[in-house]
């Protein structure tokens, strides 16, 4: 019998969550609230007398999730959406390694039942919006099939360099392989206003271009160009045959808003746009270190008023700032 054959809810739940955090390099704050969401996941089958330290992962049904929806009614609508997206996600991860038969139309069916539309929803950061569309592109290159793989770590790749680097859309498509320096974990680019700047790689964005690219490797060598000259994200449309051509600003735009549309409630998509990670980016870097002026350095802005408008402050942020300094 193989280990596969004899793998648990529980030890399937650990695999999926190593995966995310070591496999893919997920944010580790995104992962610990995934992990808190499997875990009540757990705790609803335990309700329903079932041990998932017992129970194979080739069990996994469906219908356990409407023990799990109807266990989140009284909790936040934010909390009901992040728990389920981290179950579905697994769910996902389950059938992607043939562990299970699970059928994904229904499990999409039953989510629809999450308190989304009509409802006003209490509102996500940005960067949780973000990491949101990030985790539903992450769970469809789990289950896609090997024609469409290609595609889906283009994909992958594309929403964290989005996330993590603060590129505009059309300096992500002009990109070429050579562009990118791996040892500095950096980029020279041509930006706004044809000058010269240095964008910084994270390492989940090298990580997931990395594997992008090893999957093209066969479609790179068959082009007629230098290997360097090659776009670093290209089209793999039917129209483009075997040819590497270069995405446009707009194909970028469909691509985060089919994402967007699939991991959020339809009226947080539709504000949703690439230059929704550009935003979150400088935010990220002002609410981590508290420095506007490095914000303004790694977003590129030649006037600091430009970086001030990305950088709201909620009245709950002022209110602890103002007790960390006058109620010490």
């Amino acid at each position: 019998m193989s280990e596969e054959t004899t793998l648990t809810i529980e030890q399937a739940i650990d695999r999926y969550l190593d995966f995310l955090q070591n496999v893919i390099g997920r944010n580790p704050k995104t992962v610990a609230a995934y992990r808190q969401g499997l875990s009540f996941f757990l705790e609803a089958l335990r309700a329903q007398d079932m041990d998932p330290a017992n129970i194979p992962a080739a069990a996994l049904s469906t219908e356990w999730l409407q023990h799990l929806l109807r266990d989140l009614k009284t909790y936040a609508v934010a909390t009901e959406h992040l728990y389920t997206t981290a179950v579905a996600g697994f769910y996902r991860y389950v059938a992607g390694e043939g562990w299970a038969e699970v059928n994904l139309a229904r499990m999409d069916s039953l989510l629809k039942r999450r308190r989304r539309l009509g409802q006003r929803l209490p509102p996500l950061g940005l960067a949780d919006k973000v990491e949101h569309i990030i985790a539903e592109a992450e769970a469809q290159l789990a289950t896609v099939k090997d024609d469409d793989r290609l595609l889906a770590l283009r994909d992958v790749a594309i929403l964290v360099t989005l996330a993590d680097t603060g590129l505009r859309v059309s300096e992500l498509c002009a990109l070429r392989r050579k562009d990118i320096d791996w040892n500095r974990a950096q980029a020279m680019i041509i930006g706004k206003g044809d000058k010269q700047a240095v964008v910084r790689f994270s390492r989940r964005a090298l990580a997931h271009i990395r594997r992008y690219l090893a999957a093209r490797q066969i479609l790179d060598g068959q082009q007629p160009q230098a290997l360097g000259s090659l776009p670093l994200f290209a089209r793999h449309d039917r129209a483009t045959g075997k040819r590497l051509l270069p995405l446009s600003p707009r194909t970028v735009e469909k691509l985060v808003k089919h994402y967007a549309t699939l991991a959020l409630p339809p009226e947080e998509a539709a504000a949703i746009t690439p230059h929704s990670f550009r935003h979150d980016f400088v935010t990220r870097i002002v609410s981590e270190t508290g420095n506007i002026h490095l914000a303004q350095r790694a977003a590129r802005h030649e006037h600091i008023g430009t970086t001030e408008r990305y950088t709201h402050l909620s009245d709950e942020e002022v209110d602890e700032a103002y007790r960390k300094v006058f109620d010490k």
